[in-house]
């Protein structure tokens, strides 16, 4: 029954989340000028007036990083980088964050400098606005959040102001490939591995043996000449006699 209702809250949550972005980009540039406010009227009573200006000006930065993570750009950057913000974790980061600078923009209020004389009406509405609409907005987004998220197919808030009535469907696409490509490469991964150093010989097509072949380097020619000379006249040590000395040339010469 819930499963059925979240399914029919998706296509009018495309809609509603949407607007929902708008109101928040709204909130987000409200607090950045509130904080530029209390960063110019900033009193400079002490020396210690730098740690609030630092203060206002990392609110300023979240702010802003806030805001981005809210625009439908560098959606894999915030998938990869900061999931938290992403689209498979819903709205429950920001909400938070929204009532953290709501509450603290509030609070900024609480000092001398940023009074209602102080300030003018003008500004001091726009720090009030600004504290205000961020406390309930983050409540409108945790609310919003489990409104239009499904944990069981694992579609959040984010992926219906995505895709609609469609999220659904989309989402159990991406699952089933994500899936078959893990058994694939797990497949992989038990397949027996076959190394170039391993202890196996291979028998070849010509006949070769498995033992190794000790081959000889190439012999010179002209040394090769000369040890076949040589051996018409001179035996080794086998038992063979060497050639008879009357056939030397002094001899035959008569110099003996």
């Amino acid at each position: 029954m819930m499963a059925s209702l979240k399914e029919s809250l998706a296509g009018p949550g495309y809609v509603i989340l949407n607007a929902l972005r708008v109101i928040n980009i709204i909130v987000f540039l409200d607090m950045v000028a509130a904080h530029i406010v209390m960063l110019i009227k900033i009193d400079l009573l002490t020396d210690f007036f730098f740690f609030q200006a630092v203060s206002h000006a990392v609110a300023i930065g979240i702010c802003l990083f806030l805001l981005v993570s809210e625009l439908p750009f560098f959606r894999n950057y915030f998938d990869r980088h900061w999931p938290s913000l992403g689209e498979d974790s819903g709205f429950l980061t920001l909400a938070f964050a929204m009532l953290i600078l709501g509450i603290g923009a509030l609070g900024d209020l609480n000092t001398p400098a940023t009074s209602q004389e102080e300030l003018g009406l003008t500004f001091w509405r726009i720090i009030i606005s600004a504290g205000i609409l961020a406390l309930v907005v983050s409540v409108i987004n945790a609310a919003a959040n489990f409104a239009f998220a499904d944990r069981d197919i694992g579609v959040s808030a984010r992926h219906v102001r995505v895709y609609g009535a469609v999220a659904p469907q989309k989402i159990a696409s991406r699952t089933g490939s994500q899936r078959s490509f893990q058994l694939s490469y797990k497949r992989e991964e038990t397949l027996p591995s076959y190394s170039t150093s391993s202890p196996i010989r291979r028998s070849s097509t010509t006949g070769s043996s498995r033992f190794p072949v000790k081959i000889s380097p190439p012999q010179n020619p002209m040394r090769m000449a000369s040890n076949a000379a040589s051996s018409k006249y001179s035996r080794d040590s086998t038992g063979l006699t060497m050639p008879d000395i009357a056939h030397h040339p002094a001899l035959q010469s008569g110099h003996i």
